[in-house]
């Protein structure tokens, strides 16, 4: 982990019936750069492929359409849902089938000139799938940090290897 990306945490509610439990995964990341930038590459067509996945639709308001196109990997996996929550330039949160309730909350850093995103992430599934998701947005966040320092993530170069390395870290740290 680094000063940028913090180790994200996990919290567990619920039984585990259909579906499994809800599970709550939390990160605070630190970026040296202003709002606008940050808000632009999470809650833009334009933005989002260079770190997350293209955004095939994307209604910038608050019940407006989203589907979100993952570009690692061979077969591109799609997701739709809705914006659950928009205020510009503060909170973008898209709530989409397979990932739940994705929430980007963005501040002015402390004393600062960058940004502090505070992401919240909450889906039904079991310890397994915590794990895998807790690697794989902290992954994304690495990403995010490439793109907002002007190298997009060229998709064409992924692979499974990193994301393996912080699931392990994550499993490490229970």
């Amino acid at each position: 982990m680094n000063a940028t990306i913090g180790q994200g945490t996990s919290r567990t509610e619920g039984s585990t019936g259909t579906g499994g439990p809800t599970q709550h995964l939390h990160y605070e990341i630190h970026l040296p750069h202003p709002v606008e930038e940050v808000w632009a590459a999470v809650a833009t067509p334009e933005g989002l492929p260079g770190w997350l996945a293209a955004a095939d639709v994307l209604e910038p308001r608050l019940g407006g359409a989203v589907t979100l196109r993952w570009l690692n990997g061979g077969e591109a996996a799609s997701h739709s849902g809705h914006i659950t929550a928009w205020d510009v330039e503060h909170v973008a949160e898209y709530t989409i089938d397979l990932h739940g309730r994705c929430r980007f909350h963005l501040e002015l850093a402390a004393g600062k000139t960058g940004t502090t995103v505070r992401f919240t992430n909450e889906f039904t599934g079991d310890d397994e799938l915590r794990l895998d998701c807790l690697a794989g947005w902290h992954n994304h966040f690495e990403f995010l940090v490439d793109a907002l320092d002007g190298h997009p993530k060229d998709w064409s170069t992924w692979s499974l290897d990193r994301w393996h390395e912080l699931r392990e870290m994550y499993r490490a740290a229970e």
